[in-house]
């Protein structure tokens, strides 16, 4: 069956001598691998059309028994060329599309592409100076979409009231009210954080300025939270990369 639906490019790498396989995340059919034949010749039909990040239409030949697909054309919407010009936003996206890959199903989820494509475009079209809250909103607002939202309204061991101060607690899997994370060892959340942490979930950017200090405590808190319960343990690159350029 022939297939046509948006599409954004997330990996592509190497087949044989002259193709390539992409993985696609796709609106009506979730993630899909799909084989690109002859794309690496000089004269392929595909150019460079097939670059990570790249928004589209794709066309592919789709047989349910298989789990590589045939790639029949790629009709380029948006390249999101501005991704290049600054390495933070590139990173951004790239952990946006690495989440999607290692978490989203081969099946429909609209609301997963959406988020992603939404998520693309933001940090492509974002001032300098909002990046990093841009990619922070994404990337929570993109784990909550998938399914592994962190509890952030009460606590997450006895349900009361957080308080002005609660803590992160990685393992449990959201927030603390004093009373429980007395002793526990969790990173410390204020009132401007822990409103931080919620607008981020909702993809929202429009949260409290948070110092600089703040910001990389934030990163280092969604990246743990992935690894735990996104990742089991497993090495993320592009995440791994995206802390280090922020």
């Amino acid at each position: 069956m022939l297939i046509s639906t948006p599409a954004i490019i997330l990996r592509t790498f190497p087949y044989a001598d002259t193709s390539r396989v992409v993985r696609l995340a796709t609106r009506d059919l979730g993630v899909q691998s799909v084989i690109a034949k002859g794309a690496m010749r000089p004269r392929s039909p595909f150019g460079g059309r097939l670059q990570i990040l790249t928004e589209g239409v794709a066309q592919f030949y789709h047989r349910s028994h298989r789990d590589l697909h045939t790639l029949r054309g790629f009709d380029v919407t948006d390249q999101h060329a501005t991704l290049a010009s600054d390495l933070r936003r590139f990173a951004g996206a790239a952990a946006l599309a690495e989440l999607v890959l290692r978490s989203a199903q081969e099946e429909p989820q609209p609301e997963v592409y959406e988020t992603l494509a939404d998520g693309v475009r933001a940090l492509a079209t974002s001032a300098g100076d909002t990046v990093p809250y841009v990619a922070l909103a994404r990337l929570w607002h993109a784990i909550a979409v998938l399914g592994f939202a962190p509890t952030v309204t009460a606590c997450v061991r006895c349900e009361r009231e957080l308080g002005e101060r609660a803590s992160f607690a990685v393992a449990d899997g959201g927030l603390l009210c004093p009373t429980c994370g007395r002793g526990a060892g969790a990173g410390g959340l204020g009132p401007d954080d822990q409103a931080a942490l919620r607008g981020f979930l909702a993809g929202s950017a429009d949260v409290p300025v948070l110092p600089n200090l703040h910001l990389a405590a934030h990163r280092r808190l969604l990246v743990r939270f992935v690894l735990r319960h996104l990742a089991e343990e497993r090495e993320l690159p592009a995440l791994d990369f995206w802390e280090r350029m922020a």
